[in-house]
């Protein structure tokens, strides 16, 4: 099993959490977004992966595109330690907190878009910034009320284990730190984040312990 990944890229983060979790044994393959006027965007890769994005995961010469389609795949096929929940709601539940996260709030602000208003629509890095910080505050404020509706309030997004929600979380944070968002109004996730952050599968997915990290 093989992992192309970026250090930085919280959708890779989002699948090597899961490897990790789950002790999947795996290579990895670091394609650096920004080298090379975007290795992603080379035709070698674009071989491998037609969208041109990290991360994809190979597993016995075939490619999977989309962290929550390659979690979902690697749950499927390594059920234990599960990441979903037993019963239906739970795990509608929880696919809902992983999508608001991955669905509502990252594709608002990762690198193509914001090369995008850097590019074409002439942004300052400065409003870029500010544009990644109000779609962020957005989201955690919903999922901060989530996380007390449905998980123990400072452990978990969900229950009294981890599970795919908080596979999207760490990595959300990571981001949210990383363009100094305020996250004092958002107590249940910090206090969730510090959390996981002690578990090792995290902290080995943690993007500063990767081979290609700068």
């Amino acid at each position: 099993m093989k992992l192309f990944s970026y250090f930085r890229s919280s959708a890779a983060y989002r699948v090597r959490i899961a490897l990790h979790y789950k002790g999947i044994p795996h290579g990895t393959v670091p394609v650096h977004l920004t080298r090379d006027g975007g290795q992603q965007h080379s035709e070698s890769y674009r071989e491998t992966n037609p969208q041109g994005l990290v991360p994809a995961l190979e597993d016995n010469g075939q490619v999977i595109s989309q962290s929550l389609a390659i979690i979902e795949y690697l749950e499927e096929m390594h059920p234990d330690p599960p990441l979903l929940p037993q019963d239906f709601l739970g795990r509608a539940q929880v696919r809902a907190m992983a999508l608001g996260i991955a669905c509502d709030i990252h594709p608002l602000n990762n690198l193509r878009v914001q090369n995008y208003l850097r590019g074409p629509l002439g942004q300052a890095d400065g409003p870029v910034a500010e544009w990644v910080r109000h779609w962020i505050a957005e989201g955690f404020r919903a999922l901060e009320e989530l996380a007390r509706r449905h998980g123990d309030g400072r452990r978990y997004l969900y229950g009294d284990r981890v599970t795919l929600a908080d596979v999207c979380l760490v990595p959300q944070m990571y981001n949210a730190r990383r363009y100094y968002c305020d996250v004092t109004p958002y107590p249940t996730l910090v206090a969730i984040d510090a959390h996981l952050a002690s578990l090792p599968a995290f902290a080995s997915a943690r993007p500063e312990a990767q081979p290609d990290a700068e």
